[in-house]
C-alpha cells in the first residue's frame, strides 16, 4: 500500500511540474527615443536592439542609431526634447545611394566615427536574455551635426539653404 501511495504521489508531481505557466519570449520593440540635446550638436538617443549576444548589441546600437538619424528620423523623448528629423528626406536614397551606403555601414566603416556610448557604463544598459538572442536597451550619442557636414560634403544631401 506504501508503494502505490508513493508512486502515486510521484505522478502527481511530475503531472503538476508540466503543468506550470509558459513564459512569453515574445518582446515587443521600443521606438527609439531622443533624451537630450547637447550644444555641440550631438543628441543622445535610447535605443533597443536584438543580436545574439552583449558585445554584438553595442555595435547594433550605435549601427540602428545613425541609420535613424539618417532615414526615419526620431521622436523626441518625455522631456521637453523636440523630435529630430531625418538627415536625407528622398524616400529612395537608401536604394539610389546603395554603393555609398553599404561603404558607409560597413564593419569598422566611417559610421563608428558619428556615433559613441562614452559616458556610459555597461551595468546601467538594460537588457534581457533568452535562449536565441539579447534584446539590448542603451543610451547613444549621435553628433549629427557633423554627420549632417558629411552627407553634404559627399553629395547625398543638398547643402545648406538647398532644400
Amino acid at each position: 500500500m506504501k508503494k502505490i501511495s508513493i508512486y502515486l504521489f510521484i505522478l502527481a508531481a511530475v503531472i503538476l511540474a508540466g503543468c506550470g505557466v509558459k513564459r512569453s519570449q515574445a518582446y515587443y520593440d521600443q521606438p527609439s527615443l531622443v533624451l537630450s540635446a547637447n550644444y555641440d550638436g550631438s543628441y543622445v538617443i535610447r535605443v533597443q536592439v536584438r543580436s545574439r549576444n552583449a558585445p554584438m548589441s553595442f555595435a547594433d546600437a550605435q549601427r540602428k542609431a545613425v541609420k535613424e538619424v539618417i532615414f526615419n528620423g526620431v521622436k523626441g523623448g518625455s522631456n521637453g526634447v523636440s523630435d529630430l528629423k531625418p538627415l536625407c528626406f528622398d524616400m529612395n536614397a537608401q536604394e539610389k545611394y546603395e554603393d555609398y551606403f553599404n561603404a558607409f555601414f560597413q564593419d569598422k566603416g566611417e559610421w563608428e566615427n558619428y556615433v559613441s556610448i562614452k559616458g556610459q557604463r555597461i551595468i546601467t544598459n538594460d537588457y534581457q536574455r533568452t535562449i536565441s538572442q539579447t534584446v539590448s536597451t542603451m543610451n547613444v550619442t549621435v553628433e549629427r551635426a557633423a554627420l549632417k557636414k558629411k552627407l553634404q560634403a559627399d553629395g547625398i544631401i543638398p547643402a545648406e539653404g538647398r532644400y
